[in-house]
């Protein structure tokens, strides 16, 4: 295989059993609210059509919350098996919340589910209606943990060493559950699956009209998915305001990418759309830097001037560092206090971090000795260098950087497809409101072409959090190289390969009942 490295197949794996995931999980958590609302409507009217409409989106749910599970459990499991190092490490902070995961959110969505699934004509309607809102809060109760955890990689907060257990421990629980990048995740992630599920029966309601059937169904599962999906939407952009903000602040390496923004400047602009120049590689600043600097950033953009600054400060004359002064430091920034600092340079970093990392194997071998003296001093040295802990493993300065095509590409395609569905709900709602959606079979064609798209946008928007972070599976705090298991590179390749067959399987079978169910409809 051609990633010959450890880390990188660790890296391979995960990323296709976490993609994969995510291809049932955003449903269920938006589908799960729309059937919550549909039956809501069949208990205040007494229409048998919205409970004959629920029980058809119930099916659909069903099979994808089925498949999440058996995926989901398969990704835990890869933190101890590839990632032993890191489970150990911070496994006392990042295992709470997929504990509670586990312990409240899933437990509750489960039990309920039998009874929204099972119980039609056993329980009362009023039950029934509460085991469904039940099941979609618990599903997004569930995204909330591990969104927790996942926010906590980014920005770790709420913690303290342990040097006699080399472990990292949580010290403020409610720092890390209110973390402000947590917030802003799990709002931007959990609407993202409201809009990806809106998406998805707006395009499977168009199906029916383009054939003909079902019109009564699909016309009002439109029409309420397209109100949930705009709602969704509007709250999704506002979040993902937010998030920007903090990814400015918390990690700048991480926006630099993101905009392919490689020297900063004062009134810095936003990238709307463009072509990166593959000469200006990263691995040119240090083996080429004189080609590194002849060449453009871009061989085509179009930019909004000085909307950067204005994005991540609300100021349109404030800088916003690049690739190279992140590198170099220099620049100010605000600390975790909000106390105005000096960027240090990546190279001063991973001298503070291997002067931390060893003044843990100091520490550790005084502490087996009985030295006193010894721990005291190793203790002083790890500490004081402590926040710059991860960077004692980074071997060269540019590898801080992170894929910066991948990044910036996947970005700029999630924002293009987000105004693309803004201008979807609301022709669909304008079509919708003069009953002349199924007169224009373009537009039931473009709403199925949307699902796929929708998807796309949701895969785009993982791949910025989690590649743009890069080296890092903890900011700043433990690099990808020193957080995997040691384990055969072998074994890793062969999992890899059986997981995709597994997991291809999975979806194949998935989409075959999908289609299966549609195609009988919902009043079969």
């Amino acid at each position: 295989m051609f990633l010959a490295s450890l880390a990188d197949l660790s890296r391979l794996q995960f990323a296709l059993t976490a993609m994969y995931h995510w291809l049932f999980v955003p449903l269920t958590l938006g589908l799960g609210f729309i059937i919550a609302i549909m039956e809501t409507f069949y208990v205040r009217s007494g229409n048998e059509f919205w409970k004959r409409t629920t029980k058809f989106w119930m099916n659909i749910f069903a099979i994808n919350f089925a498949i999440g599970v058996a995926t989901g459990i398969i990704l835990e499991f890869q933190f101890g098996t590839n990632w032993s190092n890191y489970s150990w490490f911070v496994g006392d902070i990042f295992g709470a919340p997929l504990a509670i995961e586990g312990i409240l959110a899933f437990f509750l969505e489960s039990t309920f589910f039998a009874i929204m699934f099972f119980g039609w004509n056993k329980v009362s309607k009023n039950a029934h209606l509460i085991s469904t809102w039940l099941v979609a809060i618990g599903t997004n109760l569930s995204a909330l943990w591990i969104l927790v955890a996942n926010a906590w990689m980014q920005y770790p907060v709420g913690m303290a060493f342990n040097p006699d257990s080399a472990r990292n421990e949580m010290v403020d629980f409610w720092a890390v559950l209110f973390s402000p990048v947590a917030i802003n995740k799990f709002i931007h992630t959990v609407t993202n699956g409201y809009v990806l599920a809106s998406i998805v029966v707006i395009g499977i309601s168009a199906w029916y009209l383009l054939h003909k059937r079902e019109e009564e169904f699909a016309r009002k599962s439109i029409k309420t998915s397209a109100v949930f999906g705009l709602v969704s939407l509007l709250v999704l952009i506002w979040s993902g305001d937010g998030s920007s903000v903090q990814v400015a602040k918390k990690q700048p390496m991480k926006l630099a990418a993101m905009e392919g923004l490689y020297k900063g400047q004062t009134g810095t602009p936003i990238i709307v759309a463009g072509i990166l120049n593959p000469g200006k590689s990263v691995k040119n600043i240090a083996d080429n830097p004189i080609k590194y600097e002849s060449e453009d950033a871009f061989i085509f953009k179009i930019s909004i001037p000085q909307g950067l600054s204005l994005l991540v400060d609300r100021k349109t004359n404030t800088f916003v560092p690049g690739i190279e002064d992140i590198l170099k430091g220099g620049y100010t920034y605000l600390d975790k206090d909000g106390v105005p600092k000096t960027a240090p340079p990546i190279e001063e970093r991973m001298a503070k971090g291997k002067l931390a990392v060893e003044g843990l194997a100091l520490y550790q071998k005084a502490r087996l000795a009985g030295d006193e003296e010894g721990k005291g001093l190793a203790y002083t040295q790890l500490m004081d260098n402590f926040d710059h802990f991860g960077y004692g493993y980074i071997e060269k300065p540019t590898d801080v950087i992170p894929n910066v095509p991948l990044t910036f590409y996947a970005f700029h395609i999630m924002i293009m497809l987000g105004i693309y569905f803004l201008l979807f709900f609301i022709i669909t709602l304008y079509m919708e409101k003069k009953a002349i959606i199924s007169k224009h079979r373009w537009f039931l064609y473009l709403a199925i072409i949307s699902i796929p798209l929708v998807y796309i946008c949701s895969q785009a928007g993982w791949v910025v959090a989690e590649v743009g972070r890069q080296p890092w599976t903890i900011q700043d705090l433990l690099p990808v190289g020193a957080a995997v298991s040691g384990i055969n590179p072998g074994a890793v390749r062969t999992t890899i390969l059986l997981f995709f067959i597994l997991f291809t399987a999975l979806l194949i079978a998935e989409l075959g009942i999908i289609f299966k169910v549609i195609k009988k409809g919902p009043g079969a």
